[in-house]
C-alpha cells in the first residue's frame, strides 16, 4: 500500500456526515481522496472552508471514522497498517507512541497546571520524570509561554496561550507523525513567529507533519508540499510556490483560501 519512503498513503478516502438538525441531510466531506505523505516532510492542506481539510486530518487521527478507503501507515518496523480499519485499541496505542494531534482548541486534563500538562505528555512519550519536566520547560519557553504562567491552569489562559500549550504538549516528544489543525490561528505576531520557528524544526527532529494553516505565508515558509482540496477531493498539489500562486490566482476572496 505504501512505498519505502512514504509514511502515509491514503487511497479512495470518503467521509459523509448526516445533519440531523437539518432533516437528516447528507453532507459529503471527503469524496475519494488520494494522497501520499513522504516521511520527514511537511505537507500542508489548503482550500476554502468546507473543502475537507479538517475531515481528512481527523480521519487520519481516527477522530472521524472514514466511510470507505484506506489510510496506510508505515510502522517503525516497516509494516503497513490501515488506520481506517485497525481496532480502537491498536489505534490508541499508535496515538500514544507514534502520533501527535494539535488542534486550535484546548485539550487538557482538568486541574492540571500548564507545566503538568506538558510534562505528562513527555512522560507518556517514554521520558523519565526529571527529564520530562526539563523538556516541558524548554518546550514551553520555545513557544513563548512565560514561566509565570507555568503553574496556572490552562483553562484560565487566553485562546492564543491555550493554543501554544496544546502545541507544546504535542511536540515535547517529537512524534513520528504530527497532525496540526490551525495551530496558530489565535496568536499575536510575536507568538506566531516563535511557534512557526518551532514547527519549522520538527522535520529535522524526525517528525513528518500534515498541517492546516489559515494563512498562505505559513505554508510558504514551512511546507515541502501543498495539497489543495475542493469539494472533498485533491484538485492540486506540488511545491508550495506554484501551487499557492495558482490558488491565489483563482480565488475570488484570498482571505478564504486556506480557511
Amino acid at each position: 500500500m505504501a512505498h519505502a519512503n512514504v509514511l502515509l498513503s491514503i487511497r479512495g478516502l470518503t467521509k459523509s456526515f448526516t445533519l440531523h438538525a437539518a432533516g437528516g441531510r447528507l453532507v459529503r466531506g471527503l469524496c475519494g481522496v488520494d494522497l501520499d505523505v513522504v516521511e520527514g516532510t511537511h505537507v500542508a492542506l489548503a482550500g476554502r472552508s468546507g473543502a475537507g481539510k479538517s475531515s481528512l486530518i481527523k480521519c487520519v487521527h481516527r477522530t472521524y471514522v472514514a466511510d470507505s478507503g484506506q489510510i496506510g501507515y508505515r510502522t517503525p518496523g516497516g509494516g503497513v497498517v490501515d488506520l481506517a480499519s485497525i481496532s480502537d485499541v491498536d489505534m490508541a496505542n499508535l496515538r500514544s507512541v507514534d502520533m501527535g494531534y494539535v488542534s486550535q482548541f484546548l485539550r487538557a486534563a482538568p486541574r492540571r497546571s500548564v507545566l503538568e500538562v506538558v510534562t505528562n505528555a513527555a512522560r507518556r512519550g517514554g521520558i523519565e520524570a526529571a527529564q520530562a519536566a526539563a523538556d516541558a520547560e524548554r518546550t514551553l519557553a520555545a513557544v513563548n509561554i512565560d514561566s509565570s504562567l507555568w503553574h496556572t491552569y490552562p483553562t484560565l489562559l487566553s485562546g492564543g496561550e491555550q493554543q501554544r500549550v496544546n502545541l507544546a504538549a504535542g511536540i515535547v516528544v517529537a512524534p513520528r507523525l504530527l497532525l496540526l489543525d490551525e495551530p496558530v490561528s489565535a496568536l499575536d505576531p510575536a507568538s506566531r513567529e516563535a511557534v512557526l520557528n518551532v514547527i519549522a524544526e520538527l522535520t529535522t527532529r524526525g517528525s513528518t507533519v500534515l498541517s492546516i494553516f489559515h494563512d498562505l505565508d505559513a505554508m510558504r515558509r514551512l511546507a515541502d508540499q501543498v495539497v489543495v482540496l475542493a469539494d472533498g477531493l485533491v484538485v492540486d498539489q506540488g511545491d508550495p510556490e506554484p501551487v499557492l500562486d495558482r490558488l491565489a490566482a483563482t480565488a475570488h476572496d484570498l482571505a478564504e483560501v486556506a480557511l
